[in-house]
């Protein structure tokens, strides 16, 4: 089981290979194949560092030094998703409840226009 904060099944579904640093970015990889070949897994939803922030630049000791922002992210998605911090669900379900409440551009802005990847975001991209 994974350990994933709640906007990155925003990120995972537009990720293209660009990250902090190479170590972030083969993690990041990493995460995303086991959950596609494995879409039944069971996940923890978090709204603090996670399995994808092993990796990043920006986790210093467990804590993220952009917390305030990012923190901001996880909760505006867990609102979104009805769901709470802790909760376990499957892939599949979180992100069937992404893509059906998270579903026009003006819901996608509200939580990701502050993020580094905005502009290259596929996912993003792709919603009207």
């Amino acid at each position: 089981m994974f350990i994933l904060r709640a906007h990155h099944f925003l990120c995972m579904q537009g990720f293209q290979g660009y990250g902090y640093s190479s170590g972030f970015v083969e993690n990041m990889k990493r995460i995303v194949s086991e959950i596609r070949k494995n879409p039944d897994m069971k996940v923890k939803i978090i709204d603090n560092c996670d399995d994808i922030c092993e990796s990043c630049t920006n986790n210093v000791s467990g804590k993220c030094r952009n917390y305030s922002s990012i923190e901001i992210m996880d909760k505006k998605v867990l609102k979104k998703l009805d769901i709470k911090s802790g909760q376990e669900l499957t892939a599949s379900e979180l992100f069937d409840k992404v893509n059906k409440r998270i579903k026009n551009k003006e819901a996608a802005d509200d939580i990701c226009e502050k993020c580094l990847w905005y502009s290259k975001c596929l996912w993003r991209l792709s919603i009207r």
